[in-house]
């Protein structure tokens, strides 16, 4: 990983082989980010992409093991007790641009992965709700 500090957010880059979810997990937690969005583009490999049935509160999991490009990657990074959440979305397509979508529970980069990471001044938190079984974000 390769980073450049801005005045107010930092521009990352992941490289090949890196675990996308991990290696944001441990960006933050070096850089003391215990709140922030982030969106990026870039290539992704041996993904694992879910999808919240708010019926059976549970995520449907599949596996995209080739090569896809993102076309769409963003997320916000929380604080649940002393765990650091990433929350990541992602749009990908294959090279019949056919696209799939979901929430990214691991990854990795077969060529770059580019970041841009909006830290905030304060931390945002996660509780759990009970009515859908989800940690929302505690506002």
């Amino acid at each position: 990983m390769k980073f450049k500090k801005f005045s107010q957010f930092y521009v990352v880059r992941l490289e090949k082989d890196e675990e996308i979810i991990q290696s944001l997990k441990n960006f933050a937690r070096e850089n003391r980010i215990t709140g922030g969005f982030f969106f990026g583009l870039g290539v992704g490999k041996k993904l694992n992409l879910g999808y919240f049935d708010a019926h059976t509160r549970n995520y449907k999991e599949k596996e995209f093991n080739d090569e896809y490009e993102f076309t769409s990657f963003s997320g916000n990074i929380t604080k649940s007790g002393d765990e650091t959440i990433i929350h990541c979305h992602v749009t990908i397509t294959d090279e019949n641009f056919n696209a799939f979508g979901g929430h990214l529970f691991k990854g990795y980069v077969p060529a770059t992965l580019e970041i841009i990471i909006l830290p905030l001044s304060a931390a945002l938190t996660r509780r759990l709700d009970k009515e859908t079984g989800l940690n929302l974000l505690d506002l």
